[in-house]
């Protein structure tokens, strides 16, 4: 599969390993300050984002759902909030954000209803046709290989079943856009190294972003991967994306 110029952005740029390896050990290593970061630098707004993606598959109902590159799990316990489906499963490959997430589920006493486990989104271990929605929340641009992520997220959806993605993505051009840029380019990495000790993590957040085919180059690579109706939509000026398709 062809490889995009986001697939070669990685955390550490010395470093020997894949992109893979370098997204677990950098997640590892800020998952203790990640959501406060999450909510800080976004000034809480994460959460109303997150709140209008899952709203896109309250028509579609789904009993099963997948929640690829879960975190801490701030995604698996809103879907359930909101949708109250019979069965959760969140995959992350970071095992420092599954302990801390895992953490949060057992708090709300979800654990019957929200699985976590070690999963890669490039090689997902379960069958065809598993899940009846997919969902991902700011995690796509982890991917080593964006369409291969994207064609095993297909493959475990049943047909008919929606894939919701949240992504960061750019302003057009505006009076916003420099300050987006300088946010990115130089704050947030200033306050990430402060508050978590990794100013990696998010010059990688930066780079990550300003890399990323967002808007229509995204959903023609969601139409190649097979999936229909794919769609998107800009929040927040343009800093955030929801991105849309069915099997």
């Amino acid at each position: 599969m062809p490889e995009y110029k986001h697939d070669t952005i990685v955390p550490f740029k010395d470093s020997a390993v894949s992109k893979k390896v370098q997204v677990a050990d950098m997640f590892n290593q800020i998952a203790f300050r990640y959501d406060f970061l999450n909510r800080f630098l976004s000034g809480g707004i994460d959460r109303g984002w997150r709140k209008q993606a899952i709203r896109e598959l309250s028509l579609v109902r789904p009993k099963t759902i997948l929640d690829v590159a879960t975190g801490t799990a701030d995604m698996p316990i809103m879907l359930f909030k909101q949708l109250h489906p019979e069965q959760i499963v969140g995959i992350d490959i970071s095992a420092g954000m599954l302990e801390l997430g895992k953490k949060k589920i057992a708090k709300t006493g979800l654990e019957k209803s929200i699985i976590l486990q070690a999963g890669d989104a490039e090689a997902i271990q379960f069958p065809d046709a598993t899940f009846d929605a997919v969902t991902v929340a700011f995690g796509v641009r982890n991917f080593q290989n964006l369409e291969k992520g994207l064609a095993e997220m297909h493959r475990v959806l049943r047909p008919g079943g929606k894939l919701v993605i949240l992504e960061f993505s750019k302003p057009a051009n505006g009076f916003f856009l420099p300050f987006y840029r300088n946010y990115l380019r130089f704050i947030a990495p200033r306050i990430g190294k402060m508050v978590s000790g990794s100013p990696d993590a998010y010059k990688y957040l930066n780079d990550s972003v300003n890399a990323f085919p967002e808007g229509r180059a995204f959903t023609e690579i969601l139409d190649k991967t097979g999936y229909k109706n794919a769609c998107h939509r800009k929040l927040s000026m343009g800093i955030c994306a929801i991105y849309c398709g069915t099997r």
